[in-house]
């Protein structure tokens, strides 16, 4: 271990475990590998940070509108929409707290700050993906089986779904509330570190939770979202639907935008926490700067995403657009649907 032996580094790893990087696939420490690269890189980046909490905040509030003006809350597909946003919203909420660390390379906002948008930052992230998992699951019930679903597919259904995820996604969040905190040596951090656990137990929560979130933020997603679509593209194609052609292309953009975004950063995150040199670290972390935007990028869009591939949902956003912008009227065709969806007519210029 570079020259130090086990007795001296677990003498001063007591002192200052944060100086340390844990390996948390078998349990051993190693001394930091210097980030200021990834880290310059990373500082530029978090400027976009900004931009997605503004653009987030402002696509999901639309999200919201329609849902409130449009639709009932009581139906599976909108409860589940409502609680991505809202996770989408929790998630976007931390980025622009890691931006101004990122870019001052110094946490000012305190330790108790620390622990909440760590927290915050996990749970928005763990809640994103397993309703996006959840949203495609119940999209394949209610394609692939549409008789034998209706019976099931009720609120009672969809509230426990969306209780079953927080619940998972907070109890998963505890290890970030306890071990992350605010570390100065010359500047404050806000990173992992022991604090008052013991070492034995900081390194076994980490192992718990390095598996914890491969299988389930990560591999069951996938496997799910694969498996759902590719149901739902072979009942569509083998149905007599007009537009199945559009819609099976739907379902591929949706596939390669979730993958492109969401496998790389997974991916070097498995990576980083093998047993690399320091150049190969360095390498992955910065690489996961690159990919770690793209994921959050995907967060931000997601309900966007979810919400207007459906024509519904585009015929209620043509409708606010003219009822503000009544302009707009000559060039756009509407569908006005009520809330009930009782009537429909069209008006066409």
């Amino acid at each position: 271990m570079d020259g130090i032996s086990t007795d001296e580094w677990m003498m001063d790893v007591e002192h200052n475990i944060s100086d340390y990087d844990f390996n948390y696939t078998d349990g051993t420490a190693k001394p930091i590998c210097s980030p200021k690269h990834s880290n310059d890189l990373g500082s530029k980046l978090s400027v976009l940070y900004y931009f997605m909490f503004i653009f987030s905040l402002l696509g999901n509030s639309l999200v919201l509108v329609i849902i409130h003006r449009f639709e009932r809350l009581t139906t599976v597909t909108n409860i589940m929409l409502l609680n991505l946003v809202i996770s989408s919203l929790i998630f976007m909420s931390s980025l622009p707290f890691i931006a101004v660390y990122m870019q001052l390379q110094n946490w000012i906002f305190g330790n108790a700050m620390c622990k909440i948008i760590r927290s915050v930052y996990f749970l928005g992230i763990y809640t994103s993906v397993l309703f996006l998992t959840l949203l495609t699951f119940d999209r394949h019930l209610a394609v692939v089986y549409p008789l034998k679903a209706s019976s099931v597919r009720n609120s009672k259904y969809a509230l426990f779904s969306c209780a079953v995820v927080w619940i998972v996604s907070a109890v998963v969040c505890i290890r970030p509330m306890l071990l992350y905190g605010t570390s100065t040596t010359f500047t404050t951090y806000c990173e992992e570190h022991q604090g008052s656990l013991s070492l034995d137990f900081a390194l076994k929560l980490n192992a718990t939770w390095f598996y914890l979130q491969l299988i389930l933020f990560f591999i069951l997603p996938v496997v799910v979202i694969l498996y759902c679509y590719l149901r739902i593209g072979i009942t569509v194609m083998s149905s007599k639907i007009v537009s199945k052609f559009k819609t099976v292309r739907l379902i591929l953009v949706i596939v390669l935008l979730f993958f492109i975004s969401w496998a790389p950063f997974n991916i070097l995150t498995l990576m980083e926490h093998g047993n690399n040199s320091c150049t190969e670290k360095q390498r992955i972390e910065y690489r996961l700067q690159i990919t770690r935007n793209l994921a959050y990028l995907y967060y931000c869009i997601s309900p966007l995403l979810y919400t207007f591939i459906g024509r519904k949902f585009q015929s209620y956003f043509r409708q606010l657009m003219v009822k503000y912008f009544p302009a707009l009227k000559k060039y756009t065709s509407v569908a006005e649907v009520s809330r009930t969806n009782l009537s429909t007519k069209s008006t066409r210029n």
